[in-house]
């Protein structure tokens, strides 16, 4: 009985916890991951915090939204099956619900003058959420020439040209596999970057 109990209250945490942040992050994915990072590492600790950069990417590298790919990661690994199901319900709903509601009435909205007003002031939240993300994220990432190369490439080609990001995704992909069998095949280089 107290196994089913705990289960029932696993399940219900997870839940509350991905709608909380499906409800209060506004700008996306990327304005959702300081929230999201809080929740599952800091609060809950259901993920060691030298695995939220993986996880991330793996949500980020996966067909679908960051925050729902990460709900479904996280809820799997922590419950299972329906922890997953129960966390991607949870981080679904509250955009669903209010956008549904938004449609109805965006028409008569968008043109009054307060409604813009506030979109301008969510837009400068939302870019200092994104910010607060890069840097938080950046502080923990794990650093060698390669990936500094690849991370300023990838910030110029996104930025200055038309190249869909997930052709950049993919390239940093490939790179970092054919990096790490080089660095294999090579035991002296391996030597070195494990002295480092």
């Amino acid at each position: 009985m107290k196994q089913i109990e705990k289960q029932g209250n696993k399940f219900k945490t997870l839940f509350l916890t991905f709608f909380k942040i499906g409800l209060f992050t506004f700008g996306g994915g990327y304005a959702m991951i300081p929230l999201i990072e809080y929740e599952i590492v800091e609060r809950h600790k259901w993920i060691e915090t030298k695995d939220i950069l993986d996880i991330f990417a793996i949500a980020e590298s996966t067909p679908g939204v960051i925050a729902i790919n990460t709900a479904t990661f996280v809820g799997y690994k922590v419950a299972g099956f329906w922890g997953s199901l129960l966390a991607t319900l949870g981080v679904a709903i509250p955009s669903f619900v209010i956008i549904s509601i938004i449609s109805l009435f965006f028409v008569q909205f968008q043109n009054l003058e307060w409604v813009a007003y506030a979109f301008n002031g969510i837009r400068a939240g939302v870019i200092v959420l994104i910010l607060g993300a890069v840097v938080k994220m950046g502080q923990k990432g794990q650093y060698n020439p390669l990936t500094i190369i690849l991370l300023v490439l990838a910030f110029l080609l996104a930025s200055f040209t038309q190249i869909n990001v997930v052709f950049l995704i993919l390239g940093g992909a490939i790179v970092g596999l054919v990096y790490q069998v080089l660095l294999k095949k090579n035991p002296a280089n391996n030597n070195h970057e494990v002295k480092k």
